[in-house]
């Protein structure tokens, strides 16, 4: 049988340069995918818009007693019955912390997927810090880079990211002050309550966070049949299976009971969770993160591109 995926072999820690080049040969690649796709996005994106301070006109709403009558709008009052104030858009920039995964199980690609994990992901992290720059947004990353507000934003990102050394797991995020987001962006194909763990001390600080979870569509339908040989691409271990199509249905429900339970968990949280698989647009995850970032409440789950009901 011909192979279904492949993955480029995991680089020596003595040749972490060799790793970086990689990464920086890629990057350029992926910021004009992310722009790209951003523009596509940008109409419909309005930002987390509240009421405040602010030069831009928001909404009209019925005058409560006690206010001051300067902020009444004639003009609309006269049309009917009813007294109405101007309210404006509060325009205080909010700081949006951005993270992706760039460990090796990233780097699968499956022939049913049309770009690797980790290509997805930087394109997602650098078209949400495009879309977010546009709003005014402040855009970091933890331990690559401050948060900035600036148009360039998404450019300075994918700058940080080709320096940064090569680091896996969950970022530290001890640098992290105040009422932020967070959008953690990788494939968590780690035990649902070891990923838990590690997360919730963040929910408990006051971060209002955002995950996604980037898969390969052959990891969730596992197409997989005959003689297989399966690697771990963090320690190498290798498993191999006679007849890989005998353990299918037992895989499925283990990769589905896995992802259910990390959504249920960051859900109690308060934290919303989206799936997307990279034989997907790219923009039905950006479509999905924005409703959150805007303060929609979170559904029990979201497939991008497919909301589920959040009654």
């Amino acid at each position: 049988m011909a192979s279904i995926g492949q993955i480029v072999d995991q680089t020596a820690s003595s040749d972490v340069l060799h790793r970086a080049q990689q990464r920086a040969m890629l990057v350029p690649d992926c910021m004009v995918e992310a722009k790209r796709i951003a523009n596509t996005v940008i109409a419909g994106w309005h930002g987390r818009r509240k009421r405040g301070m602010g030069e831009n006109f928001w909404q009209f709403r019925p005058y409560a007693e006690g206010e001051s009558l300067s902020r009444i709008d004639w003009r609309r009052s006269a049309r009917d019955d009813h007294t109405y104030v101007r309210d404006r858009e509060w325009e205080a920039a909010h700081t949006i912390w951005l993270w992706a995964d760039m460990s090796p199980s990233m780097m699968y690609k499956s022939t049913f997927g049309s770009v690797s994990k980790e290509s997805r992901a930087l394109v997602i992290m650098l078209a949400l810090a495009e879309i977010l720059a546009r709003s005014g947004e402040r855009i970091g990353c933890p331990g690559i880079m401050e948060p900035v507000s600036a148009r360039n934003a998404a450019e300075r990102l994918a700058t940080a990211i080709m320096h940064a050394p090569q680091a896996t797991g969950l970022p530290d995020t001890g640098m992290i002050r105040g009422q932020s987001d967070i959008v953690l962006i990788g494939d968590f194909l780690d035990d649902a309550d070891r990923v838990m763990d590690r997360i919730t001390p963040l929910g408990r600080r006051g971060l209002r966070g955002h995950v996604i979870e980037v898969a390969d569509p052959a990891e969730e339908t596992f197409p997989y049949t005959g003689r297989t040989e399966f690697t771990d691409p963090e320690t190498g271990e290798k498993l191999v299976s006679g007849r890989a199509e005998n353990i299918r249905e037992d895989y499925q429900r283990a990769y589905l009971a896995r992802r259910d339970a990390l959504g249920e968990g960051l859900r109690r949280l308060g934290w919303s969770f989206v799936f997307h698989r990279t034989d997907r647009l790219a923009s039905e995850a950006l479509v999905a993160v924005h409703g959150y970032l805007s303060g929609m409440p979170a559904p029990r789950r979201i497939d991008s591109g497919n909301i589920e009901d959040r009654s």
